[in-house]
């Protein structure tokens, strides 16, 4: 009986060494440096176990042994409740702070901007070249995905479909997890125009010369491409509005330059803007069909509260803003002003 008691001492004793052991062993290995590479990432898919865990960190060759991963979850089970996902391995270091990542769902963030006075069809490009976005609107149209955005506007059905998502992308930068798809974040995009129409229409001031929402994201579209500074739009915009109000012709740039698509070279040429277009706004009246640039919410809002002014002309002053004009002949003041200044810095 004697013997039987020591020897089970012994096995005891045996076995709490081996756990001790065991132990040490777990906490060295949740403290082991990871093999992780600058930007690399790791997805995770649903249903991931412990072994499986092991598995892929194998194969990806962040550890060269996770034999005893399976362990040290069970042993610590706030550490096993690994979220689906892919991360950003950037800023880790050891077994730990692997797991507490996995275990956070924080999954890798990606951004994205859209800049004002931008064309729908400059944001496709953005979009197929954005990393780790997943493409889904590749060999559609872009009267295809504009039905894919459900868009309810008054739209001229009668217009060319490259036409019909330009100013409906609103301005910003945005933030997107891998996967994410390329509908969704256009869709997200096309929601914060629609608040940010909304909220300049209702609160727009009284008896502008406008018909609708999207006449303004039209005009507000034409402002955007004309302002060089900021601070000039609501000055721009009282331009545009006065010129409706008097029956005037809008006589814009940039929307003979949008009417002429890929033959517009860098240069206007008088016969350009004697060319009819649906959007040469030298010669036809009022506003274009359509936006002809993304604006921004500064712009919408410039439309909705214009500057007060008897200004009817403007034209570049040759420091990247304008000299505004209320009438012709002053206006060609300015204009001829302007021809100087850029003849003498040709001539430097």
């Amino acid at each position: 009986m004697k013997k039987f008691c020591v020897f089970i001492l012994f096995l005891i004793v045996v076995l709490a060494g081996a756990g001790f052991w065991g132990f040490q062993q777990l906490q060295q290995f949740v403290q082991q440096p990871v093999n992780v590479q600058n930007d690399q990432l790791l997805t995770i898919e649903r249903g991931t176990t412990g072994n499986k865990l092991a598995s892929l960190l194998e194969k990806e060759r962040i550890l060269d042994n996770a034999a005893l991963l399976p362990w040290l979850l069970k042993l610590h089970p706030e550490l096993n409740k690994v979220k689906a996902g892919t991360y950003s391995l950037n800023g880790v270091k050891t077994v730990e702070d692997l797991l507490k990542l996995l275990n956070s769902g924080k999954e890798a963030q990606f951004s994205l901007t859209f800049v004002e006075g931008e064309t729908f069809k400059t944001i496709r490009k953005r979009l197929e070249n954005a990393p780790h976005l997943k493409q889904t609107l590749q060999g559609k149209s872009n009267d295809e995905v504009f039905g894919m955005l459900a868009m309810d506007t008054n739209l001229n059905k009668n217009l060319t479909e490259s036409h019909i998502i330009d100013g409906w992308i609103y301005p910003d930068t945005y933030n997107y997890t891998p996967n994410s798809t390329d509908l969704d974040l256009l869709q997200r995009s096309v929601e914060r125009m629609k608040k940010a129409l909304d909220k300049a229409w209702n609160g727009r001031d009284k008896n502008l010369p406008l018909a609708d929402p999207y006449e303004m994201l039209i005009l507000a579209s034409i402002v955007e491409k004309e302002s060089g500074v900021a601070a000039e739009r609501p000055q721009i915009a009282s331009v545009f509005i006065n010129r409706l109000n008097a029956k005037m012709k809008l006589q814009t740039d940039p929307t003979v330059i949008y009417g002429m698509g890929d033959n517009y070279n860098g240069n206007i040429r008088k016969k350009d803007l004697e060319t009819p277009t649906p959007y040469n706004t030298y010669v036809i009246d009022g506003l274009p069909p359509t936006p002809i640039a993304m604006p921004s919410e500064e712009a919408l809002q410039a439309v909705a509260h214009p500057a007060q002014t008897e200004f009817y002309y403007f034209v570049a002053d040759g420091s990247g803003g304008h000299k505004f004009s209320r009438n012709l002949n002053e206006h060609n003041k300015a204009v001829q002003d302007y021809l100087r200044w850029y003849r003498e810095q040709n001539r430097k």
